[in-house]
């Protein structure tokens, strides 16, 4: 992982200094509510429905055992105990109160991390496979690549004030679970005929009123020009993105009214000017960078079961857990295990002050003392030895955190919704538990198979319905919650945006309306299809008649 430098420390210390003394100001009437507004999003702080809320970013997802001991203490000092996993791999804390924000941000300084850039107009935490670096299908590890754009991106003071939030990923595996297609630039890492690395960048993708999945505009950018390559997209859609209306600001926008093929001949206009400029990547600079990330001490062992197979033949849990949330590693002897946060009754993506810290301890004992966040809102230890796969699994039962389920349809990925958030139309958190309460069965989940269910409360998307294979979206009727059905989202390779179902639903409606979209896969899907393929070869009607049949 990266650790800070000198410069680091000072900077940070004189930023927390700097809030401090703002908070204060603001507390005691100093500063009005429109003053207070931009200081305090470029912290990381909300005002919520119920409370203050505080993102803190987690650059790329990864957190070292001491960081995650850290964010449990401050959940338990400052908070109610608990914390929110964010689909771009950051934690928020719900309940703080306003005047003690400074504090926490001084207890994060201690480890190095803090809220910066987490919420404003401004380029939010870049996010990454959680796999980077021990996946077998990874191209190259995107964890270095992703610091020198976090480094390029904090405090950069010419991309402060942009028309609107902005998020980049980086995706450097086969498998894309960055959901990199619908950021507002995606950078699939790849290698030229050559075999030099580079990348193809996407422009202009995003979810929330306007759902739009990103346009290619350079099939292989060198990997020295980065940098600079960025810079010319950010000047145009500064200098060209709207400012008159919040909700055609984002560069999806730009992107959609000027066309993919001229935005691009703006950019690499832009380009020439400073293509071989300062901010030129040099070897020097990424050798940096990539030392941060180098492997640990790894044993030199065989890829037998090591007793697995005789413990999953006698445990029936342990056999589903071990085929659901465990993945190959690039290592022979070792695997990556997920540890799936959506047991049923907790909010999806929750976890306890004592979850936190037992879960740093287990990524101490059993693997490298590093834990990662996913964009669907669950965790993995990246590095855990074949043979103390079922030592691990039994000790996460302990804690309620050997959920066997990952990526079944009680995998919800949901936002907070009405619960917490202000700009809810409605809850998220009650749907996903009817939903799962309902598909609780593990044996009847397999047979259904892998299936992505996402949960917005609101257009904003932070649940990321549009991508989902099942989207909900939470929508206002006459000051009542209902919700509104999408089919035939996805955010792989293969990304695909989900169509409106048809009329939005009761609440109480959820659950049957999720059976008879199930049962309608289940009678017409052939061998060994997914929901998601089902979807595609039949399309929509065949879903909408069985689900609106006999209504009013």
């Amino acid at each position: 992982m990266y650790k800070y430098d000198d410069y680091d420390h000072q900077m940070l210390q004189d930023r927390i200094n700097q809030f401090r003394e703002q908070t204060r100001r603001y507390i005691a009437g100093e500063l009005t509510e429109e003053q207070f507004l931009p200081l305090r999003l470029q912290n990381g702080l909300y005002i919520q429905r119920l409370a203050p809320m505080i993102r803190v970013a987690i650059p790329y997802g990864c957190l070292s055992s001491a960081q995650l001991r850290k964010l449990a203490s401050i959940s338990r000092d400052y908070d109610k105990g608990y914390a929110h996993f964010s689909t771009r791999q950051n934690i928020q804390y719900n309940w703080p109160k306003l005047e003690q924000i400074p504090d926490m941000l001084a207890e994060l300084a201690e480890v190095e991390m803090h809220a910066i850039q987490t919420s404003g107009n401004c380029i939010r935490n870049t996010t990454t496979d959680q796999f980077a670096g021990v996946a077998p299908d990874e191209i190259e590890d995107s964890r270095p690549w992703c610091e020198i754009i976090r480094q390029w991106s904090t405090f950069h003071p010419e991309f402060a004030y942009l028309p609107r939030k902005f998020k980049i990923a980086v995706c450097g595996t086969a498998n894309d679970q960055a959901a990199t297609q619908v950021h507002d630039i995606g950078l699939y890492i790849k290698k030229n005929a050559e075999g030099e690395v580079g990348f193809q960048v996407l422009v202009g993708g995003g979810l929330g009123r306007t759902p739009v999945i990103g346009s290619e505009i350079c099939d292989f950018l060198p990997w020295k020009h980065l940098l600079t390559y960025l810079d010319a997209i950010m000047r145009v859609y500064n200098r060209f993105g709207r400012r008159d209306n919040k909700y055609k600001a984002r560069i999806k926008i730009l992107v959609k009214a000027m066309g993919a093929d001229a935005f691009r001949e703006k950019v690499e206009a832009e380009w020439l000017h400073d293509k071989d400029g300062p901010a030129t990547l040099t070897t020097k600079e990424v050798e940096r960078c990539r030392a941060y990330f180098t492997d640990p001490d790894y044993e030199v062992l065989e890829d037998s079961d090591a007793g697995i197979d005789e413990a999953a033949s006698r445990d029936v849990m342990f056999s589903h857990w071990l085929e659901r949330n465990v993945a190959p590693h690039k290592v022979s002897g070792y695997r990556i295990v997920n540890i799936c946060l959506k047991e049923t009754g907790v909010a999806p993506g929750d976890i306890t002050d004592r979850q936190m810290e037992y879960v740093a301890d287990l990524a101490d004992k059993f693997g490298s003392g590093e834990v990662r966040v996913t964009h669907e809102q669950n965790l993995v230890m990246p590095d855990v030895r074949l043979k103390d796969l079922y030592t691990l699994y039994e000790a996460c039962k302990s804690e309620s955190l050997a959920t066997p389920t990952l990526g079944l349809i009680s995998d919800i990925i949901c936002c907070p919704g009405g619960d917490f958030c202000s700009l809810a139309n409605a809850k998220s958190i009650p749907i996903a538990e009817s939903i799962q309460r309902r598909f609780e069965d593990i044996d009847r989940q397999k047979v259904i198979g892998d299936l992505t269910l996402n949960i917005s409360g609101c257009m904003n998307a932070c649940g990321h319905h549009h991508v989902g294979n099942i989207g909900i979206l939470g929508v206002d009727k006459k000051g009542q919650e209902f919700y509104q059905v999408t089919l035939g989202g996805s955010s792989d390779r293969t990304t695909q945006l989900g169509k409106v179902l048809g009329p939005s639903f009761a609440q109480e409606d959820m659950p049957d309306v999720m059976e008879k979209l199930i049962a309608v896969y289940l009678d017409n899907r052939q061998d060994s299809e997914t929901f998601l393929d089902t979807y595609n070869r039949l399309g929509m009607e065949p879903f909408k008649e069985r689900v609106y049949a006999n209504a009013d």
